[in-house]
C-alpha cells in the first residue's frame, strides 16, 4: 500500500507543469534589457552567489570583482567591477546582461550565458567538431535569475 501511495504521489509530481522557462529562441530583448522572468519567478541570491563563484557554471569572479565576496580569491579585472550593480543597471538590464551581454555591449568578452548560438568558430580546426553553430546555453533560466536575484542586492 504504501509503495502505491508514494508512485501515486510520483505521478501526480511528474504530471504537474515545469516551471515555465522561457526557451533561448523566444527571449525578448529591448535595448539589452529582458523585461520578464525568464522561468516566470524570482530567482534565489544565495544560489546566484554560488553560481557566481563556481567554475563550471558562471564564475563571474574570474572577470569581475565582488567586494562583497571577500573570501573569494583570486577575482579578475577584466570586466568592471560588480559592486553597485544594482545601482547602474536595472534587473532587466542585468538580465539581458547575464542573458546574452553582447546585446549591451557589442564588443564584450563576456560569455553569452543564455544563448544556443549561432556562434562563430575562428579557423578550421573547428569545423565539424560537433558543434555547428549551437551550443547548449552555459547556464539555465533559472540560474540566471538566480544570478540576477544576487546581483540586484549588489548597491553602492
Amino acid at each position: 500500500m504504501k509503495q502505491q501511495m508514494m508512485l501515486g504521489a510520483a505521478l501526480v509530481l511528474a504530471a504537474l507543469p515545469a516551471m515555465a522557462e522561457t526557451p533561448v529562441a523566444e527571449v525578448k530583448y529591448v535595448d539589452g534589457a529582458i523585461a520578464e522572468s525568464l522561468t516566470g519567478a524570482p530567482g534565489d541570491a544565495a544560489a546566484g552567489a554560488k553560481v557566481m563563484t563556481n567554475r563550471g557554471q558562471g564564475n563571474c569572479v574570474a572577470c569581475h570583482v565582488i567586494s562583497a565576496m571577500p573570501d573569494v580569491p583570486f577575482q579578475g579585472n577584466i570586466g568592471p567591477t560588480l559592486d553597485g550593480a544594482a545601482d547602474r543597471w536595472t534587473e532587466a538590464e542585468l538580465r539581458g546582461i547575464v542573458a546574452d551581454a553582447k546585446h549591451t555591449f557589442e564588443g564584450s568578452m563576456m560569455p553569452s550565458f543564455y544563448k544556443t548560438g549561432p556562434y562563430i568558430r575562428q579557423g578550421d580546426g573547428y569545423t565539424g567538431k560537433g558543434f555547428e553553430g549551437t551550443l547548449p546555453p552555459i547556464l539555465t533560466a533559472e540560474q540566471v535569475e538566480d544570478v540576477v536575484a544576487y546581483l540586484v542586492t549588489l548597491k553602492e
